[in-house]
């Protein structure tokens, strides 16, 4: 049933991202529900800070008030979700969830096909870029990491060959 389950948006109050996602997977665990809600995150990305002439690493969220829910839409996971703690509703119109497509969910750099599932490229092939600032962008494959789900690519880019390493869903065979 996991299989059939897509990514949607929750709305949180502002800096209780991390407080929903936490309850909803307590719930998940509690009621025995992996099959149905196999996934909850709060995108984020890492930054360097400058203050006081000292650099950092912080980690931002993505999008603040925003949860994301891979999961089976049913009245249950819907209730659960909805009537956790800190989560002010879907995004959707009106009352009805609209789940994210998988395009959606590439740009947002989620991990949408599993590696295992087979790729459908190796060392020396004819790829395209999809869903990056690259996309469109055509590129032969120089190595094919299965490990850490990346793949290094060849690109021509003003004039010159450029080697560019992208998450495997990112890319294509032509």
């Amino acid at each position: 049933m996991a299989e059939q389950a897509k990514w949607y948006v929750i709305h949180t109050y502002s800096g209780y991202e991390n407080k929903v996602s936490e309850n909803i997977k307590k719930i998940v665990e509690n009621r025995k529900l992996q099959d149905i809600i196999p996934e909850v995150m709060v995108p984020t990305e890492f930054v360097t800070e400058v203050k006081d002439n000292k650099t950092k690493e912080a980690e931002r969220k993505l999008f603040p008030s925003y949860v994301l829910v891979k999961m089976v839409m049913t009245d249950e996971t819907w209730y659960i979700v909805r009537n956790t703690r800190g989560v002010t509703g879907f995004v959707g119109p009106g009352s009805k969830p609209i789940p994210l497509t998988d395009k959606e969910v590439a740009a947002l750099g989620v991990d949408v096909h599993r590696v295992d599932e087979g790729i459908s490229f190796s060392e020396g092939d004819s790829v395209v870029i999809t869903g990056d600032k690259l996309n469109g962008v055509h590129g032969v494959v120089r190595s094919v990491d299965k490990e850490n789900k990346t793949v290094e690519i060849t690109v021509s880019m003003f004039g010159r060959e450029t080697a560019v390493e992208l998450p495997v869903y990112q890319v294509e065979k032509v």
